[in-house]
């Protein structure tokens, strides 16, 4: 079983009965209050746990996302909700250059692990199409591992460019664009570059080099989660 740092098969899921009791009591916490206070910063929400999802059906179980000022985000939502409403017409692709074009975006970025430079290249030209496309690969800058002592991969006497996602964003922060896409960036590197673009970021693929870029077959498979995270693939909780 993997457990370099994380014990992934203990107290991995509270009860839902706890999951709602908490819940409740968080209700009570945030309601009227016009603040939040520091209790209520360190509270957990555990949607993910809940077997109900009463929220689908209009009912809170927080005052803390719903006492909002949605008016800054509200052209972006009613898109986003106009796309939503098409129903398995779309791919992701198809609605991610439907959302570009009804958010009027002229600059779209793309920032590429040099792993995934097929699909980068796909993605652009078809992008292209109807939009300024800048693409920037991640060993933009050629800088070698080790002027930050970073572990490398292969042979640690031999040049090794490092990933460079501080230099993406600098790139296309440059360039003005209006949204950028991940295409694989490694972990942590999408972290980085997502905090250092200007342009809000959506990602299009997440690199998963043992599962095809498909990160979510950890999830699907009963071999991974039984013998590499502990867990009993059917157990609801």
């Amino acid at each position: 079983m993997f457990s370099d740092t994380v014990n992934f098969s203990s107290d991995i899921a509270p009860s839902i009965d706890s999951t709602a009791e908490h819940a409740k009591i968080r209700s009570a916490k945030a309601r009227g209050k016009a603040t939040i206070t520091e209790e209520d910063k360190h509270d957990c929400m555990k949607c993910a746990l809940c077997g109900k999802k009463e929220c689908a059906q209009g009912k809170s179980c927080t005052d803390v996302a719903t006492d909002i000022d949605y008016e800054p985000a509200l052209e972006t939502m009613r898109i986003a909700a106009e796309i939503e409403s098409r129903y398995m017409e779309l791919t992701r692709l198809e609605e991610l250059i439907l959302f570009c074009k009804k958010m009027k975006f002229g600059k779209i970025g793309i920032a590429f692990c040099i792993g995934l430079s097929a699909e980068a290249r796909i993605m652009h030209k078809i992008l292209a199409r109807d939009f300024e496309v800048h693409s920037v690969c991640c060993k933009i800058g050629g800088t070698d591992k080790d002027d930050l002592e970073l572990v490398k991969i292969r042979d640690p006497e031999s040049h090794e460019t490092m990933c460079n996602p501080l230099g993406q964003a600098s790139v296309l922060n440059t360039a003005e664009t209006e949204l950028n896409i991940i295409i694989g960036l490694c972990i942590g590197h999408d972290i980085l570059f997502t905090e250092h673009s200007n342009a809000p970021v959506t990602t299009f693929a997440v690199k998963d080099r043992v599962l095809t870029h498909n990160p979510l077959g950890a999830v699907y498979s009963r071999y991974y989660l039984t013998n590499v995270f502990g867990l009993e693939s059917s157990d609801p909780d």
